[in-house]
């Protein structure tokens, strides 16, 4: 059994959700919300944020699973120039706890969202 996915156990058996199908749901999540413009990956190097495409949307998203198969999402968003960030955060984490609590039906303990860049959107 992988050491960071989540297990749900029922009368048949057990199932268990790696936490990159995790984070490729919660990511495709995040994208569908308002004001989102897309994931970023960080570029150590330079310290840039740059704009994932959408087939690399688990790069922007970090997924723990705990032992009490409790979920921590870390979400590295760009937002839409002129949008609250607070607003559009808020909105984020809800739509994305309650998305990935009945996908995955496990318990989303926490959202950390970090707010890697701003973009217009012509």
């Amino acid at each position: 059994m992988n050491a960071n996915a989540g297990t749900i156990a029922s009368e048949l058996g057990n199932v268990c959700i790696d936490s990159e199908v995790i984070a490729k749901y919660a990511g495709s999540a995040a994208v569908e919300c308002f004001g989102i413009v897309g994931m970023a990956v960080i570029n150590m190097k330079d310290g840039i944020a740059k704009l994932l495409k959408r087939e690399n949307l688990t790069q922007g998203v970090g997924v723990t699973i705990s032992q009490d198969n409790l979920i921590t999402i870390d979400l590295h968003i760009i937002v839409s120039y002129g949008v609250s960030i607070s607003a559009v955060a808020s909105n984020l984490i809800s739509d994305v706890r309650y998305k990935v609590e009945e996908f995955s039906g496990l318990k989303v303990e926490k959202i950390n969202v970090l707010v890697e860049g701003v973009r217009a959107i012509d």
